[in-house]
C-alpha cells in the first residue's frame, strides 16, 4: 500500500478482519448478506469458523453479537451503514450500547458512494445517530492505512465502536508509520491563516484544497478527526485560537456529524468563526459521487471557497 495509491476503505477493512481473525481467536465477524460488498467474505473465505452469515435480518444480528460478547468474543457485526444507523437502531442502542457490550459495528456504504443506490442507501445521519448514544464510539478513518489500523484498534477499545466504512477508491494519504489512536486527532498540515478540520474520505480533499489555497498564499491549517467520539478538543481549541476560522467537510450531513461536534465544543468553550460543509439539510441522490458532492457544496473546490470567505469576513 502505497500514499497516492487509490484504495477503498471497504477493501481494506476486509483484508485487516480476515488478517485479525486469524490471530485472534475471540474475534469472529457477522454479517447481514451483504459480505461480497462489506468485503467480510475476505474472513470466511480464510476462517469460515469465525463467520456467521445471519441473512437480512440486521436487528437479529446485533443482538446475537450483543450476546457472543457477553462469552468474551469480541464481534465484528457488518452490514450498511443506513442499516446499522436506522433499521437496527433499537437493537444497538438498548443490546450494544446500554449494556456497554463489547461489540465492534461495521457501517459500509457511508454517506454518498453507494454505487448509484440513490438516497435509500446513503447514510447521512449514522454519524449523528451513533453519536448521540451514550457509550458509543465513534470512528471514521481517512483511507485504507487508518482503516487497516481502526479494525485493531477496535479490537483493544474496550466497549462498543462504530467504524465507518466507504465503498469507492480513496486515495492513500498515510503511510505505514502513522499513528492511529481512538480519540487522537491528526495535524496533516500546519498553519496559521483559517484551519479545516475534516473527517472520513474528505480528508484527502481537505489536503488538496490546503496546497490549493497554498497557490494564493493562505497558510490553511489540516485537522483530521478520525474519531467523531470522543472528540479531541485540544487541537479544535488551538485552531479557534490561533487561526482565523474554521471550514469542517464531511460525507454526512452537516447536521449533527462532524460540524455539529466542532461547533458544540466552540460554542461551549471558544466561540470561532465557522463554517460547516456536507450535505444540507435533504436526502441525497443518485449518480455520479464527485457530481454530487460538488453539486451540494462538498468538493474541494468548495473547501478553497469556504476558507476564502472566511479570510475575507463574508463567512455567514
Amino acid at each position: 500500500m502505497k500514499v497516492g495509491e487509490m484504495i477503498a476503505p471497504r477493501a481494506a477493512y476486509g483484508e485487516a478482519l480476515a488478517a485479525l481473525v486469524v490471530e485472534d481467536d475471540r474475534v469472529v465477524v457477522l454479517d447481514a448478506d451483504v459480505a461480497t460488498s462489506t468485503h467480510t467474505a475476505m474472513v470466511r473465505d480464510v476462517r469460515p469458523e469465525s463467520f456467521y452469515e445471519i441473512g437480512i435480518a440486521e436487528q437479529n444480528m446485533f443482538g446475537i453479537a450483543a450476546g457472543m460478547s457477553t462469552l468474551g468474543l469480541i464481534p465484528y457485526a457488518c452490514t450498511f451503514a443506513v442499516f446499522a444507523s436506522k433499521r437496527a437502531c433499537d437493537q444497538v442502542s438498548i443490546s450494544i450500547a446500554y449494556p456497554r457490550n463489547n461489540v465492534k459495528i461495521s457501517g459500509a456504504y457511508g454517506g454518498i458512494p453507494t454505487g448509484r443506490a440513490g438516497a435509500t442507501h446513503q447514510a447521512i445521519e449514522d454519524i449523528a445517530i451513533m453519536r448521540a448514544m451514550p457509550n458509543m464510539t465513534v470512528v471514521v478513518p481517512a483511507d485504507a492505512t487508518e482503516m487497516k489500523k481502526a479494525v485493531y484498534a477496535a479490537r483493544d477499545w474496550d466497549g462498543p465502536v462504530y467504524i465507518r466504512t466507504a465503498r469507492c477508491p480513496v486515495p492513500v494519504i498515510f503511510d505505514e508509520n502513522h499513528r492511529f489512536q481512538i480519540g487522537k486527532a491528526v495535524l496533516v498540515r500546519d498553519g496559521k491563516d483559517v484551519t479545516v478540520i475534516s473527517t472520513g474520505l474528505m480528508t484527502p480533499k481537505a489536503k488538496v484544497a490546503a496546497e490549493m489555497l497554498a497557490t494564493q498564499g493562505i497558510d490553511a491549517r489540516v485537522v483530521h478527526v478520525h474519531t467523531i467520539k470522543p472528540l479531541d478538543a485540544e487541537p479544535i481549541l488551538a485552531a479557534a485560537a490561533e487561526t482565523s476560522g474554521i471550514v469542517t467537510i464531511e460525507n454526512h450531513s452537516i447536521i449533527g456529524g462532524l460540524g455539529g461536534a466542532v461547533a458544540e465544543l466552540l460554542c461551549a468553550e471558544r466561540p470561532a468563526r465557522m463554517i460547516r460543509l456536507g450535505l444540507p439539510d435533504c436526502f441525497g441522490e443518485s449518480g455520479d459521487d464527485e457530481a454530487i458532492f460538488s453539486k451540494y457544496g462538498m468538493n474541494t473546490e468548495d473547501i478553497v471557497h469556504a476558507a476564502e470567505r472566511l479570510l475575507d469576513g463574508r463567512a455567514k
